[in-house]
């Protein structure tokens, strides 16, 4: 348990630059109390200490504005930034080295018994906001934008954004891209977006060359207007 308070601790102070001191970060940030308390929910679960651990669980959601369900299971290295209104179900896994902002939803889609929240792989980046919903795999190193609402899995380094989310190609580069606050990347255009925006660009061409037509037209009406005026006068 000290070994991952440590853990915990020290990512803190690689993906927050306002984290000045490990004081500070143990006394002061909500998502490593929620993170802390969720542990020994989750070894109070596993022990068969339902009540007990669900109540833990309901103290921490009163303290840190985080619900975790305490059978949810988390990897290590999690950090949960600033994180007034996460909600964690009770079926959802989460890989190492994930980070989760403020407002983020790991839900389930089902009424049944059985897996019906997200599985999140090592390394996801889920930006404010957004909302992961049903028993589906967000793969390895994959970004999903800010006020997203995922209902399809994302494969590995990918990145889902826009509602419903919809993934945007890995980058070439993805292995170098390292860790991104919000899950920003360099593009995080919404692929419905950039075809509107295409649709858009052929058709102001497209009304550009009607246009020049439309001129070219007046121009040859007005010459053959002319030459049958000078006709008329030469006879």
């Amino acid at each position: 348990m000290l070994r991952h308070l440590r853990e915990d601790i020290s990512v803190i102070f690689e993906r927050d630059p306002a984290a000045r001191s490990a004081w500070e970060v143990l006394t002061c940030y909500p998502g490593l109390h929620a993170v802390m308390l969720h542990r020994v929910a989750h070894r109070l679960w596993a022990c068969r200490l339902r009540w007990p651990a669900r109540f833990l669980a309901f103290l921490s959601r009163a303290l840190t504005g985080i619900e975790i369900h305490p059978a949810a299971i988390i990897g290590r290295r999690f950090f949960i930034d600033h994180g007034m209104g996460v909600v964690i179900g009770e079926t959802a896994v989460i890989g190492d080295d994930c980070t989760l902002y403020h407002g983020v939803t790991l839900g389930g889609t089902s009424w049944q018994k059985g897996r019906r929240h997200p599985t999140l792989g090592d390394g996801v980046i889920v930006g404010a906001g957004a909302k992961i919903l049903g028993p589906i795999m967000i793969g390895r190193g994959a970004r999903i934008g800010s006020n997203a609402v995922v209902v399809h899995e994302v494969p590995p380094m990918a990145t889902a954004v826009g509602i419903p989310a919809r993934v945007i190609a890995p980058d070439s580069d993805s292995a170098d891209r390292g860790f991104a606050a919000y899950a920003l990347t360099r593009d995080l255009d919404d692929p419905m977006v950039q075809a509107i925006a295409g649709l858009e660009a052929r058709v102001m061409l497209h009304e550009a060359r009607l246009a020049e037509l439309g001129e070219l037209a007046q121009r040859l009406a007005a010459r053959g207007d002319a030459s049958g005026n000078a006709a008329d006068a030469g006879r």
